[in-house]
């Protein structure tokens, strides 16, 4: 079958989030994006209907993929939730964790000590609470997990700590953030695959097929 996700509807996170500081300042992550919009485009290719809701990053709209750009946690979650129902959500952005809890509408000046106590908020756990709805829930909800190392302890660790149904585990401590090669190992509750180090669009037409070959059985 030359396009087994046609009909199906895919909603994809990617990149960093941007949460502000001041006019000038922000905190964000090393995320470049690639990842996730390797899938994108590799899931329209089979076929899919793609929303890609994404946070700042240099790159170009994947081909096919309906694409909507945000900066914040808050904004990105919002998206998501606008863009259901779905067949599938992919949550491979690194969302920031943290946020300050006033984003101050003028520059903050060095001189008067604010940067050195900035009071932080925890940001919204988008994939928990998606994985987590009781109304429109997506057949197949993924998760990513960047780690450093015990990758697959982690990854497992984070599915049970989510509730979604697959984390997708990739190891950051080299060059993956940023750079065009990844291996990933697809933990679930009974399994595990995982993947040779290729190119990042080589692991997307991976990811791809087994979503396909999931949301064939499941949904």
């Amino acid at each position: 079958m030359t396009n087994p996700l046609a009909g199906r509807r895919i909603v994809i996170t990617a990149g960093p989030t941007l949460e502000a500081i001041d006019p000038v300042r922000f905190i964000s992550n090393r995320s470049s994006g690639k990842q996730g919009y390797a899938i994108a485009e590799a899931c329209a290719v089979l076929g899919a209907n793609v929303v890609l809701v994404s946070g700042p990053t240099a790159l170009n709209d994947p081909a096919g993929v309906e694409t909507i750009r945000i900066e914040s946690a808050r904004d990105m979650l919002a998206a998501v939730e606008g863009a259901l129902p779905a067949d599938v959500f992919i949550a491979v952005a690194a969302v920031a964790d943290w946020r300050p809890a006033e984003a101050h509408d003028k520059k903050i000046k060095g001189n008067k000590g604010e940067m050195a106590a900035l009071p932080l908020v925890e940001n919204p756990d988008i994939l928990k609470t998606i994985s987590q709805r009781t109304e429109a829930r997506p057949g197949l909800v993924i998760g990513f997990a960047a780690e450093t190392h015990d990758v697959e302890d982690h990854a497992r660790q984070k599915l049970g700590r989510k509730g979604c149904d697959w984390i997708i585990a990739n190891d950051v401590s080299g060059d993956v953030m940023g750079g065009d090669e990844n291996a990933v190992a697809i933990v679930s509750r009974d399994d595990v695959w995982r993947s040779q180090r290729t190119s990042k669009s080589e692991i997307a037409r991976l990811i791809a097929g087994r979503i396909a070959d999931a949301v064939e059985e499941t949904c």
